[in-house]
C-alpha cells in the first residue's frame, strides 16, 4: 500500500491523522523543494499554528481531480496541488489505461510542455515513468505551445498526447492536458476515458510509492515535427497576402512566439511589431496581474505599442498559444483600440470558413459542419444557414467541439477557435492568427477594414451582441448554491423580459451529455445561459441577443439596450 494513503492510528485527531499523510508524501516526493515547504508546515501545525493546520487539511483533505479537463491546480506539496508525485501518479496511471485499452501492443505518447514553473520537470517525469511502465514515450524538442502538441498526436499517430500548461491561469498554476490517438482522432479526452484513466491513477496512488515506479529512457522529437506544424499551419492562409495592414502582436509572456513567427513568414506575412516585453516566454507573468488576453488590463501595452506604430490590427496568443485575442482601432475607446470578443472573432472566421467552402465547391453550395459550444453566439448557425452547412452547438470544450462530424470550423467564445481540422483537433491561436491576418488582408486590399466586416455581417446576419458576468469567488459551495437556488426557484422574468423556456441539462438534453449548465430562453430570442467554469473558481453567464430591424447602427443600439437590461437581471438573480 502507498504510505501516502495509509491511515493514521485509530483515534488519531485530524491533524495528527494529516501530519501522518504529510510525512509520508514527503519520503516518496522526489521534489526538494516541497518536500522542505511540506516539513516546514508540518512544523507549523505541530507548533498550534491554525492557519497551517487549514493549510494541512486542504492539500489532504482530497486529490486534485483529474476529469475531461486533465489536471489544474497550484504548484504546491500535496495530494490536492500540482507535484512531481501527483504528476507521477497521473503519469503512471494513463499508462495503465493505454495498456489495458490496447493489450498486446506498445502504446505511444508524445509529451509537450510550456514555459510555465515546472512545466519541463513534469514533462520528463511523464516521459520517465510511462518509458519505464513499457510504453514509448517521446518527448518534444523544447517548450512550445500547446497546438504543436496537438498536431504531434495526429502527425505522430501515437495512443496518447500529454501536455504540461495552466494555459492562461495564475502563474503559480500547472496542468495536464490528455489527448487519444486511434479512433479519438487527437481530440482530448471525454467520458468515460477520463474516469477510467482517474480510476488507475487512484490505484497507483493506494497501491506504489512514487520512489517504487520504474523509469526509464526516453525518445526526443525531432526538429521536423516543429517543421511540419509550421507548413501545415502556413497553408491556412491560402496564398501570399496581396496587402497587409500595419500588425502588433505580443505573447503574453508565453511560448507563441518563436513557432508564430515561423509560420507567419512561411505564409507570406511581414513581420509584426512586437510587445517586447512580453515576448520571451516568462513564467511569473510580471506584466500582467492574469496572463489572459480576455483580463482587464492584459493587453495594456499591446494598445500602447499598436498607437506608437499606427497598427491596424492587434494580435495576441495566451501564454501556451491556444488561444487568439484580436484588437482593431476605436476612437471611442481612451486605449484608441479595443479587444474583439471571441464571439466576434468567432463569427468572422465562421463566415470566412463558410466562404472558402462555398468557393471551393465552385456552385455555391458546401458541405460540412460549423460548430460552437452552447454558450457561444448563436449568430453561427445563422451562418451556418445562409450557406447550407450542418451546425452543431456542443457542451463547453474542443474536447466536444473537435469531435463534430466533418468539421469546417469551431469556436467557443473564450478566444478559442479552430480553423484546420485536418491537422489540429483542438483550438489554435497560431493557426487561428493566420487565418485572420489573412481574412484582414484581403479586407485591406480593397480599401476595408475589420471594423467595415463587422458593421457587412451585422447588416446580413444581424447583431449578434454578446455579453458575459464572471463571478469569482472564494468559496466554491457559493456557486454551487446560486444553481440551486435558480433551479428550485426558476425566474419567470430577468430585466424585464419574458422568460419563454428553461432548459435543465444537468439530466443531459438531446445529444448533449449531462452538463451543469441551465440554458434559459426569453421572448424576442435573446438567450441566458449560467454554469460554472470547469477550470477556476467562477460562475459564469452568457448572455446573447439579437436584433434584425433598421440600419447597422440601430441594431447595434436595439441590442446593446437588451444586453443592459439581461446583466442588470441576472446581477440581481446571482447576488
Amino acid at each position: 500500500m502507498s504510505q501516502t494513503d495509509a491511515a493514521s492510528p485509530e483515534g488519531a485527531s485530524d491533524d495528527s491523522r494529516r501530519i501522518a499523510l504529510a510525512r509520508a508524501w514527503v519520503a516518496q516526493d522526489p521534489d526538494p523543494e516541497t518536500r522542505v515547504e511540506l516539513d516546514e508546515l508540518v512544523a507549523r501545525v505541530e507548533a498550534g499554528d491554525p492557519e497551517a493546520s487549514a493549510d494541512l487539511a486542504d492539500r489532504f483533505d482530497q486529490r486534485l481531480a483529474f476529469g475531461t479537463a486533465g489536471l489544474r491546480g497550484e504548484i504546491a506539496a500535496g495530494p490536492n496541488r500540482m507535484n512531481r508525485v501527483l504528476v507521477s501518479q497521473a503519469a503512471a496511471g494513463l499508462g495503465a489505461f493505454l495498456l489495458e485499452r490496447a493489450p498486446g501492443t506498445t502504446p505511444s505518447v508524445v509529451i509537450g510542455y510550456d514555459g510555465r514553473r515546472n512545466s519541463a520537470v513534469f514533462a520528463r517525469d511523464s516521459a520517465e515513468v510511462l518509458s519505464g511502465a513499457g510504453i514509448r514515450a517521446i518527448l518534444l524538442p523544447r517548450l512550445l505551445p500547446t497546438p504543436v502538441l496537438a498536431f504531434a498526436v495526429r502527425h505522430l499517430d501515437v495512443s496518447a498526447g500529454i501536455m504540461v500548461t495552466a494555459s492562461h491561469n495564475p502563474p503559480n498554476d500547472n496542468g495536464y492536458k490528455v489527448y487519444l490517438g486511434g479512433r479519438d482522432h487527437g481530440s482530448q479526452i471525454v467520458s468515460p476515458s477520463d474516469a477510467e484513466i482517474a480510476a488507475h491513477i487512484a490505484g497507483v496512488a493506494a497501491t506504489t510509492l512514487v520512489t517504487d515506479l520504474p523509469r526509464g529512457e526516453f525518445e526526443t522529437a525531432d526538429e521536423s515535427l516543429v517543421d511540419a506544424y509550421v507548413q501545415a499551419t502556413a497553408r491556412e492562409a491560402g496564398y501570399a497576402p496581396p496587402a497587409q495592414p500595419k500588425v502588433v502582436y505580443t505573447a503574453m509572456h508565453g511560448v507563441g512566439w518563436e513557432t508564430a513567427a515561423r509560420v507567419l513568414a512561411a505564409a507570406g506575412f511581414d513581420a509584426p511589431a512586437l510587445v517586447d516585453a512580453q515576448i520571451q516566454p516568462d513564467a511569473a507573468f510580471p506584466t500582467v496581474s492574469f496572463p489572459n488576453p480576455e483580463e482587464p488590463g492584459a493587453m495594456d501595452l499591446s494598445f500602447e505599442r499598436a498607437r506608437e506604430v499606427g497598427a491596424e490590427l492587434i494580435v495576441a496568443n495566451d501564454p501556451d498559444a491556444d488561444r487568439l485575442a484580436i484588437a482593431i482601432p476605436d476612437a471611442t475607446n481612451a486605449e484608441g483600440y479595443r479587444r474583439l470578443t471571441g464571439n466576434e472573432v468567432g463569427l468572422l472566421l465562421g463566415w470566412r470558413a463558410a466562404r472558402k467552402a462555398a468557393d471551393e465547391t465552385g456552385d455555391g453550395g458546401s458541405d460540412g459542419t460549423l460548430a460552437c459550444s452552447i454558450v457561444s453566439s448563436p449568430g453561427l448557425e445563422a451562418i451556418a444557414g445562409a450557406y447550407d452547412l450542418d451546425f452543431e452547438a456542443t457542451l463547453t470544450g474542443f474536447k466536444w467541439i473537435s469531435r463534430a462530424p466533418n468539421l469546417l470550423f469551431g469556436f467557443e467564445e473564450a478566444l478559442g477557435y479552430l480553423v484546420n481540422p485536418g491537422t489540429v483537433r483542438d483550438k489554435d491561436g497560431i493557426s487561428a492568427a493566420v487565418a485572420f491576418l489573412s481574412l484582414a488582408a484581403e479586407l485591406h486590399a480593397t480599401g476595408r477594414t475589420v471594423a467595415d466586416h463587422l458593421d457587412e455581417f451585422v447588416e446580413r446576419f444581424g447583431c449578434h451582441a454578446s455579453g458575459q458576468i464572471s463571478l469569482r469567488v472564494t468559496d466554491l459551495s457559493r456557486i454551487g448554491a446560486i444553481m440551486a437556488r435558480l433551479r428550485a426557484e426558476p425566474p419567470s422574468e430577468i430585466g424585464g423580459i419574458a422568460v419563454d423556456r428553461i432548459e435543465d441539462l444537468s439530466e443531459g438534453f438531446g445529444a448533449l451529455a449531462p452538463s451543469d449548465v441551465l440554458r434559459i430562453f426569453l421572448e424576442g430570442g435573446s438567450r441566458v445561459m449560467v454554469r460554472p467554469s470547469g477550470t477556476e473558481p467562477k460562475l459564469k453567464v452568457y448572455l446573447d441577443v439579437v436584433a434584425h430591424e433598421g440600419t447597422v447602427a440601430e441594431r447595434r443600439a436595439a441590442a446593446s439596450d437588451t444586453l443592459a437590461q439581461l446583466e442588470a437581471g441576472m446581477r440581481e438573480l446571482t447576488a
